[in-house]
């Protein structure tokens, strides 16, 4: 039985959820992971090997991240004891390493299986490193957040973090299976409504289960099978997984950006209308997308700077939904502009040259004359007005006395950067032909 509901006092007939009884007795049941605990998947291997490491396993949720805690805990023979980040503090862990270090002198490890431990603050996660260090406890952490970000380098660096699937169409359809041959009687779905059950779990194993639940619930066993209509009127359904603060924001972003710029418009919009049904503020995808018009775009269409930012004002003027629109229109324009990011990278390697050249004073050539003394200087002696040379260009060096000339901006053959690109051979050969190249 399982042994949450042992600790709860609850007996074996006591209610469960379908999901808890529908739980994998051995990792090669865990569906959707494979690369994890297949035939050759990496824990497979380290069970094997008969090492277990402290891990990290970093996936969404549903994905079995406690079900391979408690089975890998089975599996090597070790106590299984497991802690939420979200409920626990101080005093649970210090109770937690002690009764490890009691099992240790009895000849016995432990896995501690530790949810949502990116919940923890720095103080707690270091309170770890020995522990893990001596072999008093085999760590087990999970996490939906990128570890990079949320846990201490310290802690990473003990452990072995493992990557966790969104399950797949194929893995969800295995579970609703497995749940069918629990229950004795098949889902009352259509197979389009089939279809739409998965896609309304979205990856999510332990939802997928709790729908199905719910479905057998409500549904006499013999009932007609439901189309998608009565199956979204029959189950709750639940708003994408999102959160704003959290990795799947920063995904969707990337992914809509990387849309934008490999010209792909029908991703981008996918990717920009996920993000709006999602609830992202319009505001933000808008500065994303007048930042897309200068990175990707540049000079190649200068009037993609100005459709992203005559989105923002459309926005502004209409609100949603309508506002909306406008963001659609400047992402399409953007993903379907020609692309150059050499005003990008210029303005990138002149930073760094400036960064390295320090305060370098401009030629006197250049520099205003307002005082008498500077005029005795020479300040401003020999400038040429550009208006008053041929084709108005005096070809003048611009840079500082001890550099010679640069070049960081290399525009494209590719939209207007094209014409930019004439110009400048154009200037670059009056200034050869003027000697005028230092």
């Amino acid at each position: 039985m399982n042994d949450l509901f042992k600790a709860g006092g609850l007996g074996a007939d006591a209610p469960r959820p379908l999901a808890d009884r529908l739980r994998p007795q051995k990792l090669a049941d865990v569906v959707g992971q494979d690369h994890l605990v297949g035939p050759e998947g990496a824990l497979t291997r380290m069970l094997t090997s008969g090492r277990v490491p402290s891990i990290i396993l970093w996936g969404p949720p549903g994905t079995g991240k406690t079900t391979i805690a408690r089975l890998l805990a089975g599996e090597t023979g070790l106590a299984f004891e497991q802690m939420s980040a979200i409920f626990s503090g101080v005093a649970d862990l210090k109770k937690a390493f002690e009764q490890a270090r009691i099992r240790r002198e009895q000849s016995r490890g432990t896995l501690l299986f530790v949810d949502e431990i990116h919940r923890f603050n720095k103080s707690q996660q270091d309170s770890f490193l020995p522990y893990v260090e001596d072999g008093t406890i085999t760590l087990v952490g999970a996490t939906t957040e990128n570890p990079s970000f949320e846990l201490n380098g310290a802690l990473l660096s003990r452990a072995q973090v493992m990557v966790l699937n969104r399950l797949d169409a194929a893995a969800l359809e295995a579970l609703a299976a497995r749940a069918e041959f629990h229950a004795k009687r098949p889902l009352p779905l259509t197979p389009e409504s089939r279809e739409a059950l998965k896609a309304m779990a979205d990856g999510d194993g332990r939802y997928l289960l709790n729908l199905v639940e719910e479905l057998f619930a409500g549904t006499p066993e013999g009932s007609e099978p439901l189309d998608p209509e009565a199956l979204a009127a029959a189950v709750r359904k639940r708003m994408p997984l999102y959160d704003k603060a959290a990795d799947g924001h920063y995904n969707l972003i990337s992914a809509l950006h990387k849309s934008v710029r490999g010209s792909d418009p029908d991703a981008a919009l996918y990717y920009l209308a996920r993000m709006l049904v999602a609830g992202e503020d319009p505001l933000f995808l808008t500065r994303r997308l007048v930042r897309m018009a200068v990175e990707d775009v540049g000079l190649a269409d200068p009037q993609a700077l100005q459709v992203a930012l005559a989105a923002k004002d459309t926005y502004d003027f209409l609100g949603s939904p309508e506002g909306e629109l406008a963001l659609a229109e400047a992402c399409v324009y953007i993903a379907t502009a020609p692309k150059s990011n050499a005003l990008y990278t210029a303005f990138k390697a002149a930073t760094a040259r400036a960064k390295e050249t320090g305060s370098l004073i401009p030629p006197k050539i250049i520099l205003n004359a307002p005082t008498k003394m500077m005029k005795q200087q020479e300040y401003g002696a020999g400038y040429r007005y550009d208006h008053d040379e041929p084709d108005a260009f005096s070809g003048q060096n611009y840079f500082p006395q001890g550099m010679t000339r640069e070049t960081y901006y290399h525009p494209v053959e590719r939209g207007f950067e094209r014409e930019i690109r004439k110009r400048l051979e154009w200037w670059a050969k009056l200034r050869k032909d003027r000697g005028s190249l230092d």
